[in-house]
């Protein structure tokens, strides 16, 4: 994991507060419009799961919401028909609307018309009518000594069949050549890859940055798998706006196996719900902590980009992010950017990855930590980088170090108990005042690191 802000928006629903985090959970997927069994993430085969299901709803391939069912081993008609009565009981007024505007679209729906039916696309039979001419769009995924889930990555990646690929892997100061050797072996012709020898989530992406070819640059992280559809929706969504310069999609559990997964997922899961959305700062939110609550807008796992607007922005600050002592912050940085450059980011839940969480217990605690610590570093990054927020931040800061210590709900409490969840949140508000420290650290890092570089001239 690479982490980046994981914060769920607090109307969205949780994806294991229902269940007992002692059992494993099995993640499947379901179009209500498509014969055939639930399937697991990533497979294009049906899957066979017995015991306790999540299943992500769709219809005619756009997400509803999740459900939960309990599946008779050996009877995957069955968890079907199960699926679906949950489905129609607990998504009514989602399956009603959708169906609504699918009606309303019938035949062929010009890309103009997309907002108007808020975030609700046509069915994948019409989908090439509707985006007749889809732009190229780079995928930039980045990569530490981790090829197994960079494979299953790639694949996924390259299945979607989007006729105007450019896939990109970055190695991030790697221990080996496997990651190379995989892509030369595997992908030959259909992957380049890079090498950015300094470590940093940020550099490693400025780096492809400087070397894409496509009109829009999407990253991911190398413990995900795309859905099908993932980069058509990207696509859709700048295509209907030219305003929008970044957008964010939809972060699911590819599994919830073990106890660690459903705590990471209780405590700061990536699901920022199955509403499109959009932010600009032309028509601010009644959040009184807009734009700083860049979490809310996204995470790192699942955006993209005007490739023009972000190489005008210079990418992404290089002090901050995964492997420097910021630990954090440049997805959020990225956004908050976009948003001050005079542009709107949107949210497509029908954007969907689905992330692979760890499975080792200290984890939990690391990532707790590494929340506060990036949106700190974010916090110090934007000032640094936009000294005229200062004033805006100051007014904000008290309501934000409140939200930070507060985020739980009375009485809400994760799967190890309420002692366990403030701990948590100690330590979540311990790297927060870390954070600006952290990237004090990084800048002078970066400073030494610039400075041992030959000259150019």
């Amino acid at each position: 994991m690479n982490g980046h802000d994981q914060r769920s928006d607090p109307a969205c629903p949780c994806l294991v507060a229902r269940d007992s985090p002692y059992t494993p959970v099995r993640v499947v997927e379901l179009d209500l419009d498509e014969p055939g069994e639930p399937r697991s993430p990533g497979h294009p085969r049906p899957g066979a799961p017995d015991g306790r299901v999540l299943a992500l709803v769709r219809l005619h391939g756009h997400p509803l919401g999740l459900v939960t069912a309990t599946d008779a081993p050996g009877d995957p008609a069955g968890l079907r028909r199960t699926l679906v009565d949950a489905a129609q009981r607990e998504l009514a007024g989602p399956l009603a609307r959708h169906r609504a505007a699918d009606a309303m679209a019938a035949g062929a729906l010009p890309l103009t018309g997309l907002p108007q039916l808020t975030g609700v696309r046509p069915c994948r039979a019409r989908r090439t009518q509707v985006l007749a001419d889809p732009p190229s769009v780079s995928v930039v995924i980045a990569t530490h000594n981790r090829v197994g889930l960079l494979r299953s990555c790639l694949d996924s990646v390259l299945r979607t069949g989007y006729p105007r690929l450019d896939v990109l892997v970055v190695d991030n100061a790697p221990e080996n050549d496997d990651a190379q050797a995989l892509i030369r072996r595997r992908y030959p012709g259909r992957v380049r890859y890079l090498r950015e020898p300094v470590a940093g989530l940020a550099r490693a992406h400025n780096r492809a940055l400087a070397a894409v070819r496509g009109r829009i640059t999407a990253f991911t992280d190398d413990d995900t798998l795309v859905d099908r559809d993932w980069p058509v929706a990207l696509a859709e969504a700048f295509a209907a706006d030219e305003r929008i310069g970044c957008v964010t999609g939809l972060i699911l559990p590819a599994e919830l196996e073990t106890r660690t997964q459903a705590e990471l997922q209780q405590h700061g899961g990536y699901d920022k719900g199955f509403t499109a959305r959009r932010w600009s700062l032309a028509d601010p939110p009644a959040d009184p902590l807009f734009p700083f609550t860049a979490g809310r807008f996204g995470s790192g796992a699942n955006m993209a980009f005007r490739t023009d607007l972000l190489r005008r922005l210079r990418g992404f600050d290089p002090a901050t992010g995964t492997g420097t002592p910021a630990r954090g912050g440049d997805d959020l940085l990225g956004f908050l950017r976009v948003l001050t450059a005079g542009a709107v980011l949107g949210y497509r839940p029908d954007a969907i990855v689905w992330h692979h969480d760890s499975r080792v217990p200290q984890a939990l605690p690391a990532q707790a930590f590494g929340y506060g610590t990036g949106f700190g570093a974010f916090l110090a990054a934007a000032v640094a980088r936009e000294p005229e927020l200062l004033p805006a931040l100051a007014r904000r800061l008290p309501g934000g170090l409140h939200y930070a210590a507060a985020r739980r709900r009375p009485g809400h409490t994760g799967p190890g108990g309420p002692d366990w969840s403030r701990r948590l949140a100690l330590l979540e508000l311990e790297g927060l005042f870390y954070g600006p420290l952290g990237y004090l650290r990084s800048r002078r890092q970066e400073r030494r690191l610039r400075s041992a570089e030959p000259s150019t001239s």
